[in-house]
């Protein structure tokens, strides 16, 4: 095992739905050492709608490293790796040729999809809602990514157009960061971990792959989906052109995930509550059979 020198320090990327953080820990503390905090706008174009700037979020990112960088002076090159934390099921979609996002980032809790939700209710015996939940682990909902990408599909004609000419990416908020941190349209990491894919309503939770029955029913191509991997190994590292450059990027937890851990829930049987844009109720189920394959979480 590496040797962690005394100084060492472990910068943490905390992209929610109100803020965007970035924050450096010693190991094995929960005290911050230094933090900086930049609010992200979230619009509403319709009723019921909730939208951010895939940009804004990104370049929040940047200036609270560079803000914290500048806090800690010399000491910043103690900074040995980063983690990804992020509100899930928000959705974003862009072009790999370009860099550029193909529509406004849809937020987790954007109710839009509502009709997407009827065009798979009727394609599910009884209208079952729960029709699903033995591969996915999901309710048929407008909550998860899979119904805001099939609504972009229809309704966006530049997300058509990528898909078409096999352009497109797509990922939640973690993968947004990573791909770019990481290179963006010079090679960056399209990667995604298994607790936001767990949340697109993609994802097989047996055998935490992409699911193709669930492909085939919202007609989403695979080529647009990040790979799945652990919440915890090397993903890869800081590209030129942001401060830490070269520095590694070796977690990503959804937010909710995150505060489980956090709170330090790493046991069977252990559950804790998160009181913020909304309640959320995590437990600790055991380690799964399908890890072995992928790494601890």
């Amino acid at each position: 095992m590496e040797k962690v020198h005394k100084d060492t320090l472990i910068g943490v990327i905390d992209a929610g739905t109100r803020t965007v953080k970035f924050c450096v820990f010693r190991p094995g503390h929960t005290k911050e050492i230094a933090e900086h905090t930049v609010d992200i706008v979230t619009h509403t174009p319709q009723e019921g709608w909730s939208e951010q700037d895939p940009k804004e979020i990104l370049s929040a990112v940047r200036k609270c490293i560079e803000n914290v960088v500048q806090q800690l002076g010399l000491e910043a090159i103690n900074i040995i790796t980063l983690g990804i934390t992020n509100q899930r099921e928000t959705t974003i979609l862009w072009d790999k040729t370009t860099g550029e996002p193909l529509y406004n980032a849809i937020v987790w809790n954007d109710i839009r999809t509502d009709s997407t939700v009827d065009i798979i209710l009727a394609k599910v015996p009884d209208n079952n809602t729960n029709y699903f939940k033995n591969i996915c682990g999901l309710p048929i909902s407008p909550y998860f990514s899979a119904f805001k990408i099939k609504w972009l599909m229809h309704f966006a004609p530049q997300v058509k157009k990528a898909i078409k000419a096999e352009t497109c990416l797509f990922g939640t908020v973690d993968t947004w960061i990573l791909w770019n941190l990481t290179g963006g349209a010079k090679g960056g990491k399209h990667y995604t971990d298994v607790t936001n894919a767990s949340r697109t309503f993609l994802m097989n939770i047996e055998l935490l792959t992409w699911d193709p029955l669930l492909l085939h029913t919202f007609k989403i191509p695979a080529n647009i989906l990040p790979e799945i991997k652990s919440s915890s190994e090397i993903y890869g590292r800081v590209a030129r052109g942001f401060p830490l450059e070269n520095v590694r990027i070796s977690s990503i937890l959804g937010n909710q995930q995150a505060s489980l851990v956090g709170q330090r829930c790493l046991k069977e049987g252990q559950a804790k509550n998160t009181y913020r844009s909304g309640c959320f109720l995590l437990y600790n189920t055991g380690i799964s059979v399908a890890w072995p394959s992928l790494g601890q979480p």
